[in-house]
């Protein structure tokens, strides 16, 4: 699902809202989402998951066109760590779909 499939799904789940406003809704949390990461601070979804920031120190990788060594710098990179509750509920969805009747 992307941005604007989530705006439209939740404008239909309340219709008593503006599509503005839904959309307006959305993209403060995201918003919100990102200037805590970028301060490196952890945001956490009860029963969804959390994100956190990651450091990745310097390294030596390779172009895996030439097989050359490539010096990558350190960087820090955006980590979603899923919770109990999603983990149950997308396992016990994908279950019931492979069971067979």
């Amino acid at each position: 699902m992307i941005k604007s499939e989530l705006i439209d799904k939740l404008a239909e789940a309340n219709p008593h809202l503006y599509h503005r406003d839904v959309e307006r809704v959305v993209n403060t949390i995201l918003d919100g989402i990102t200037e805590s990461l970028a301060r490196g601070e952890r945001v956490e979804l009860r029963g969804f998951g959390a994100f956190s920031v990651r450091h990745r120190p310097a390294r030596v990788g390779r172009n895996p066109r030439t097989g050359d060594s490539v010096a990558v710098k350190e960087k820090h990179v955006p980590f979603f760590k899923t919770g109990k509750e999603l983990r149950e509920r997308v396992d016990a969805s994908r279950a019931s779909k492979l069971t067979p009747a």
